[in-house]
């Protein structure tokens, strides 16, 4: 039997991060958002108790690294299954982006799993075992929009947003999440408004919702990489209503609501960045099959 499951990528429409916890983490504060860019993800049973990962991207791992196989360990482990899976990752979402692309590649194969498997788990204990592979996760597997607490695993959600182009231009750079919060000043920070952003979308209210964008994470990822900032000067310039960077980046997205806008802002961008890609925003919760 073979499952074929989405795995879309979010962007955090505001950020905020309060102070370093006594585990290590960072104590978050983000509005997040599914958009309609995803990978896809094939699923389909093995006898022999194998996982194997497929991937025609090099830079998808194929081994322990990938969130996906980490995924299927865990359920296989938790829920005792003798089966293993081969899982194939056609990936749409550029790596390592600030998308959460392994994240959500990891959320479908929970879903997916849980489906192949006949393992009767609900989102929420999804969501649970999601938290144990990564601070993205457990948003993954609901998508939708939602206030994320905690290290990012506490979900809580919320309407979605007014429907408006999301245009996402992706430097030809990676950058490290760890680096960026190693040389995060949280004492220095300018919050982001999160509860305006919380009232502009229950609001329908798509100009405050441009107004509350906001990154603390910005700030470092500019300085380690001008080209960010450079694309995000370019997006404002070609009249985007609202710019910020994604996560820790270095995709940076720019909201937009007419065609015409958004067709010009995307053929500016494409002059000088490889990556870039025009779509909705979904902002609606998954359910389960």
């Amino acid at each position: 039997m073979k499952l074929m499951v989405k795995a879309p990528a979010k962007i955090n429409l505001s950020l905020d991060v309060l102070h370093k916890r006594t585990d290590g983490y960072h104590e978050v504060k983000m509005v997040m958002t599914t958009i309609d860019l995803a990978d896809r993800i094939e699923l389909s049973e093995r006898e022999d108790g194998r996982i194997v990962i497929y991937s025609h991207n090099r830079f998808v791992p194929d081994d322990q690294r990938n969130l996906a196989y980490q995924a299927a360990q865990l359920l296989k482990k938790r829920c005792k299954v003798d089966k293993g899976v081969n899982i194939l990752i056609d990936k749409q979402i550029p790596v390592a982006a600030g998308l959460a692309g392994g994240s959500s590649d990891a959320a479908a194969t929970l879903r997916g799993l849980n489906q192949l498997w006949d393992l009767g788990l609900s989102l929420d204990m999804l969501a649970e075992l999601g938290a144990e592979i990564g601070s993205d996760v457990s948003f993954c597997v609901y998508g939708g929009t939602a206030l994320a607490t905690g290290r990012g695993e506490v979900i809580e959600h919320i309407e979605a947003p007014p429907n408006c182009w999301v245009i996402l231009a992706k430097p030809e750079i990676g950058v490290s999440t760890a680096d960026v919060y190693r040389n995060l000043k949280v004492q220095n920070v300018s919050h982001p408004n999160v509860e305006g952003m919380i009232e502009a979308i229950e609001a329908g209210n798509y100009r405050e919702m441009c107004k509350c964008v906001g990154n603390v994470l910005e700030e470092v990822t500019l300085k380690m990489h001008p080209e960010v900032l450079l694309i995000k000067e370019q997006m404002k310039r070609f009249g985007a209503d609202a710019v910020l960077m994604s996560g820790s980046g270095p995709t940076v997205f720019g909201l937009v609501q007419h065609d015409s806008r958004m067709h010009r802002i995307y053929n500016g961008l494409r002059g000088f960045c490889d990556k870039v890609y025009a779509v909705r925003l979904i902002g609606e919760r998954i359910t389960l099959e």
